[in-house]
């Protein structure tokens, strides 16, 4: 989305900063995880394809996209973007008929990263950012049930888990 791609936010503990052609090579290296693959139902890409849908995703007016860096690591200044990425943030305008809600996703690709608040600060400065700047006043996130950590710290945002319709539970409304 060319609306953040002159946007850097500033947190306590993290920076997002808009995903670009830089970030590349070390997203693509991340994805080659059978671990971050499954979490984030994703598929191996070439490294020329993460190249394509880096354009894609900064050029597509339904995609928002920052990459979260170490808040720390990168006000050093002696470090570039790539050095401090720890994962990436999104925002997807996906109802067409409903230009108010978003679907948000987080992934913290680093291990070392994990479990320590850098998802849920990146979260939250995205859904402020969205509705700020974006005009969005509802969120959704889509996550696989065995995502448990994903679940557990959206379950912490005040997300209410619903389930696909056809599912033995009710969705939601």
């Amino acid at each position: 989305m060319r609306i953040n791609q002159n946007t850097v936010l500033q947190g306590k503990k993290v920076t997002l900063v808009p995903y670009t052609s830089a970030h590349v090579p070390r997203y693509h290296q991340w994805m080659q995880s059978e671990e971050l693959q499954r979490l984030t139902a994703s598929e191996p890409l070439s490294l020329e394809q993460e190249y394509e849908m880096q354009r894609s995703w900064r050029d597509d007016a339904d995609k928002c996209t920052f990459i979260v860096l170490d808040a720390e690591r990168w006000s050093e200044q002696a470090r570039g973007d790539e050095d401090c990425m720890v994962g990436d943030v999104n925002l997807f305008l996906t109802d067409t008929e409903d230009p108010t809600l978003g679907e948000i996703e987080i992934m913290i690709a680093e291990p070392s990263y994990r479990g320590r608040g850098f998802g849920k600060e990146a979260t939250l400065m995205m859904m402020s950012y969205g509705v700020t700047d974006l005009g969005i006043t509802k969120f959704e996130a889509k996550i696989g049930q065995e995502n448990e950590a994903s679940i557990c710290m959206f379950k912490k945002l005040h997300f209410k888990e619903c389930f696909p319709r056809g599912d033995t539970e009710a969705g939601c409304q």
